[in-house]
């Protein structure tokens, strides 16, 4: 198959593409170019819509379909059957032993227990990293086939809220990362964020990566406090060290109802959490012995500072019994009104746009404090952003990140994929860096961060270096000519609604329709022809590369 190049897609679609790529509209637009509900709802709930989704949610209707998707079940038998029947390369030499096989995933659903054999003295760095590529092929994976789509794109937000790095300085960030994905991201996606912020707090990969499992009285380690403060559940809007230097001078701390929170709120929740940890087996000094060696979390009392604490102008009582300071400090900010209007605006962000409506914001927090003791409050906020009007209002304010770029395409165009770890370089080389970004904030969530020259040119190389041979992540089989094709033009039609699930604005599809059929008399249109395989691959190649593909 002939390679499609930018330089051909623009010479095809003339100026209007040109215009089109810095975001303004084209005077004259296809009828058909906004985007039906349904296929918003596919390109920001889901990783874009396969091949007659677009129509299947016509028919159930947006809200029973969130309604289901807020409530997933274990049941997703074509990604259970595609997980055991995956497999993924695993090369090294330890010992004057070399390893190079086509392994299964064998730590995806692995019990802790089996987990954390891995960290005994002398199993190769390859069997450990091993656990966190897994979760990359699954995700990936996922993404494409899995039929609990909403699921994906909030496990996909939660993993960048509570971001890890798995190049951290310890083993047991990768080892435990299986179930730090299992049982704490994806089991609380939808769940309720009091519970989902201790099962973080708690998690091993958390506590090595944010220092608190080293974290003893006198000093504290403050790296995890601040980070629940600043980035975990109050967010930047509300600290308020910049207007106040001591905790009664904010406002509502003397009733114990601070409205934001400043430093001395940090360092006292910090002594909170001091004794929290990892039982790694690590000695301790205090009384010479050493942790359990399990990879489960473990408190350790003698590292716990029993003194008096005053978080967000609450008094804590000294000598409280285990864990109860930290617990205490989960409840202020899980249940705090800072708290709802950080998260809730994050998750706008995300689903909706860069810019985040006042009015739905104001009935997001509303129903994010309303049910702050129900076990579905994220999945409750979430169907009530993804069924509002200011959803369906705001299409084309986001842009896809790179892994909804290649899960998008992939869907759309029905090919055949296997993930393996040249995705994860492919992702990396576009800026998105699949549990790997280097800094607690996870990436940031604004178009400006996505988008630049450079940017745009892996864009339109992405779906090349997916498709290129040497990838192994597609298979190059013949696609399927649309039914009921009986020229060009309804060909080209029928593979844009499939890719994009709405037509393409005039300009840009008379341009895409002069590449589908070049060299070609526009009558001499045969289904069977012996090159319109390519021809139709040339197509969604260029399709993925429009700037529509890569709205939100």
């Amino acid at each position: 198959m002939p390679p499609t190049t930018r330089r051909e897609v623009l010479a095809h679609m003339g100026s209007s593409a040109l215009t089109l790529m810095v975001g303004q509209s084209s005077p004259k637009t296809d009828p058909l170019a906004r985007p039906p509900l349904e296929a918003i709802a596919l390109h920001r709930l889901a990783f874009g819509p396969r091949p007659g989704e677009v129509e299947a949610l016509k028919l159930i209707g947006l809200e029973k379909w969130v309604q289901q998707q807020v409530k997933p079940t274990a049941d997703d038998p074509e990604v259970d059957k595609r997980l055991a029947e995956l497999k993924l390369e695993i090369s090294y030499e330890h010992e004057g032993k070399k390893v190079e096989e086509q392994r299964p995933l064998t730590r995806l659903n692995a019990t802790r227990e089996q987990l954390w054999k891995l960290a005994a003295e002398g199993t190769p760095y390859e069997e450990k990293v091993r656990c966190v590529y897994e979760v990359m092929a699954a995700t990936y994976l996922r993404a494409v086939y899995s039929k609990w789509q909403l699921r994906e794109v909030l496990v996909d937000f939660w993993h960048n809220h509570f971001n890890v790095n798995m190049w951290a300085d310890d083993d047991a960030v990768r080892i435990l990362f299986p179930l730090y994905d299992r049982e704490v991201i994806r089991k609380h996606c939808f769940g309720n964020f009091r519970q989902f912020l201790e099962a973080v707090a708690t998690s091993g990969p958390m506590l090595v990566y944010l220092n608190n499992s080293r974290s003893k009285a006198s000093p504290a380690n403050e790296n995890y406090a601040r980070e629940l403060f600043e980035l975990h559940t109050m967010g930047a809007p509300n600290y308020l060290n910049h207007l106040y230097n001591k905790w009664r001078e904010v406002p509502g701390a003397t009733e114990g109802k601070a409205q934001g929170y400043i430093d001395q709120d940090v360092y006292e929740a910090a002594r909170a959490f001091t004794g929290w940890t990892l039982a790694n087996g690590a000695w301790t000094e205090r009384d010479d012995s050493r942790f359990p060696n399990t990879g489960e979390f473990h408190y350790y009392e003698p590292w716990h500072d029993n003194y008096q604490k005053r978080v967000l102008g609450v008094e804590f009582e000294p000598n409280q019994p285990p864990m109860a300071d930290g617990r205490k400090v989960l409840d202020l900010v899980a249940n705090h009104a800072g708290t709802a209007r950080f998260v809730c605006g994050k998750l706008i962000r995300r689903l909706v746009g860069d810019e985040v409506p006042t009015s739905l914001l104001d009935r997001a927090v509303k129903v994010w404090m309303a049910n702050h003791s129900s076990t579905d409050q994220i999945g409750q906020v979430v169907a009530t952003i993804a069924t509002s009007p200011e959803f369906a209002a705001t299409w084309g304010q986001k842009i896809k990140r790179p892994m909804e770029v290649a899960a998008s395409f992939i869907r759309g165009t029905g090919m055949e994929f296997t993930p393996n770890l040249g995705m994860f370089w492919l992702m990396s080389s576009m800026g998105q860096r699949t549990f790997s970004y280097p800094f607690p904030t996870g990436h940031p969530d604004t178009r400006d961060y996505w988008l630049g020259t450079f940017n745009w040119i892996q864009r339109w190389n992405l779906p090349g270096g997916l498709m290129w041979e040497g990838s192994k992540m597609l298979k190059p089989e013949p696609p399927k000519v649309p039914q009921d094709a009986n020229s060009w033009e309804t060909a080209a039609r029928a593979i844009v609604l499939e890719m994009l699930g709405y037509s393409l604005p005039v300009p840009v599809m008379t341009g895409l329709l002069a590449m589908f059929r070049e060299g070609r008399d526009q009558d001499a249109f045969d289904p069977n022809d012996q090159d319109l395989h390519w021809r139709i691959r040339r197509l969604q190649m260029a399709v993925a590369m429009t700037p529509e593909f890569h709205a939100r």
